[in-house]
């Protein structure tokens, strides 16, 4: 849920990147943060974790304008994908008031797509949450390898596995070139911002 500051009139939305293991969920946040001006953003927050060569998490706040005379702030997060890391990611997705869900398409990487997904709409079941009602984008990541010599999945093969019952945005990408990333994330900030506007600021405030 959307932190509301009343003291500072700002409203804080979290926004968690998912998805499995090295899919490009850090390198997304790290191009991002990379190519904002420091005015535009705040201080990075980095956990090493152990045996995971991938960032803990992320905290990168982004300014988005003002609602009702209350500063949008968004604060992007990632999660670890690793099997061995679910307590953490469950820890992390408390709260979320958007999702991006970026998967790898690398074809040895399919089931680790689908269990990844699984296990985030487990992990907001146990905070009463539906996947269906959370603001939500899927990237998929890794494009530039699409026309390489590592077999990979074909966007029709990745709808189907992913998409087909959620039916969300989807955005083609390649993080590691930067090509993506900032479509990706205007498009969660501006329903997740639209979302928290209806769902809490707009209606605790009347």
């Amino acid at each position: 849920m959307a932190l509301i500051d009343l003291s500072k009139r700002e409203v804080h939305c979290k926004i968690v990147y998912c998805g499995p293991g090295r899919c490009g969920k850090t390198t997304n946040l790290l191009n991002v943060y990379e190519s904002m001006a420091e005015k535009d953003r705040g201080k990075m927050l980095t956990i090493d974790t152990k045996g995971d060569r991938t960032l803990f998490f992320d905290l990168l706040p982004l300014n988005l304008g003002a609602i009702r005379d209350f500063n949008i702030r968004i604060q992007l997060y990632t999660v670890p994908g690793q099997v061995m890391y679910a307590a953490t990611r469950k820890l992390v997705l408390k709260g979320v008031d958007g999702l991006v869900f970026v998967a790898d398409p690398l074809r040895v990487r399919r089931e680790s797509n689908i269990e990844s997904l699984r296990d985030l709409r487990q992990h907001l079941l146990e905070y009463g949450l539906k996947i269906e009602d959370i603001p939500m984008v899927i990237q998929y990541n890794k494009r530039d390898l699409a026309e390489g010599p590592t077999p990979t999945l074909t966007i029709e093969e990745l709808e189907s596995d992913l998409n087909s019952d959620l039916k969300v945005k989807t955005f083609l990408a390649s993080a590691v070139e930067g090509k993506g990333v900032f479509e990706t994330l205007r498009e969660i900030s501006k329903l997740t911002v639209r979302y928290v506007a209806n769902k809490h600021l707009l209606t605790n405030l009347k």
